[in-house]
């Protein structure tokens, strides 16, 4: 799979290009990990353990958990170590494994977005027949369909990025592996890769954002119609537009780095966007769609009591 080429290794500038450790960041991006993982594995260990939750929103909701904990994974450790090391190297083979993993659950993400906002457009507009659309069999398909897609879209990126000539320089200003930052660093052309990078990833990122938009448009469109008690209509509203946030946050600084085109872009400017959907949005997610739901918090509390 891997292409001949003398670079071995590259060089993660991180955050910042400061080469020095950088404790202050290391112990704000400690405390965001820590929370992210424990806030999410708190959902999908009350998702899974509460038979009361085992319905479709908490199926995705779980997925969802799950995805974030992997997808701050992937780039935090290894930036986490950065920070506080003057070994920033990591090899070839280890870069474009991480590059893979990062496009499967930042697509993965997306496509479980759209999912998510479907279900509650099913259920807020469609409640008679919601048990008979949203059943397990279609559930799981709309899942297993969203991360097979991911893959094989992330394998897309590995295979045409691991097949490029790197002869150096191997400094990406970046703190992960990521298709842009590569293609800045080989010494070839590169317009195939940069041309599937804006239509195959723009596409995957346009279309989920869209359908996103879209159900929370008809959601909001019914509830004015058809709600007329302002105590449930406000508190449907407010539930969307926190949600509608989340997809903000995710889908805005995504399509903002892998849609407008490659030459002139500053990479500092890449870095703090890349921070946003990979290290706050999966730390909001569970906030957001949590916090303010009765049901999760009920959970928690009996899956505490039961502790105690």
């Amino acid at each position: 799979m891997l292409n001949q080429t003398s670079v071995t290794e590259f060089i993660l500038l991180g955050v910042t290009d400061i080469q020095e450790p950088q404790p202050l960041l290391f112990a704000v991006f400690l405390t965001v990990y820590f929370v992210n993982v424990s806030g999410n594995g708190a959902i999908l260990t009350i998702v899974i353990s509460d038979p009361r939750l085992h319905l479709p929103m908490y199926f995705f909701l779980g997925n969802l958990a799950c995805l974030d904990i992997c997808y701050s994974t992937v780039t935090l450790p290894n930036m986490l170590e950065n920070l506080i090391s003057t070994n920033k190297a990591i090899s070839f083979l280890g870069c474009i494994t991480q590059l893979h993993f990062f496009h499967f659950l930042g697509t993965t993400e997306s496509l479980l977005l759209a999912v998510m906002a479907f279900d509650r457009f099913v259920a807020i507009c469609k409640p008679l027949h919601y048990t008979v659309i949203m059943n397990p069999q279609l559930c799981t398909l709309m899942a297993v369909t969203a991360w097979t897609i991911a893959f094989f879209h992330a394998l897309l990126h590995s295979i045409m990025t691991s097949h490029l000539n790197f002869c150096g320089p191997n400094h990406i200003h970046h703190f992960f592996c990521d298709v842009k930052p590569l293609l800045e660093l080989a010494c070839e052309n590169t317009e195939l890769n940069q041309q599937l990078l804006n239509t195959v990833t723009g596409t995957i990122a346009t279309v989920p954002f869209f359908l996103t938009l879209l159900s929370y448009f008809y959601i909001i469109t019914y509830l004015l119609l058809k709600t007329h008690a302002c105590s449930m209509l406000q508190k449907a509203l407010s539930t969307c537009a926190s949600h509608f946030i989340v997809v903000i946050l995710f889908f805005g600084p995504v399509l903002i780095t892998y849609i407008r085109p490659a030459p002139g872009n500053s990479m500092d400017q890449d870095r703090i966007i890349a921070i946003m959907y990979s290290v706050v949005t999966p730390v909001l997610n569970p906030m957001i769609y949590t916090l303010r739901n009765k049901e999760v918090k009920d959970a928690l509390n009996r899956m505490i009591r039961r502790k105690l």
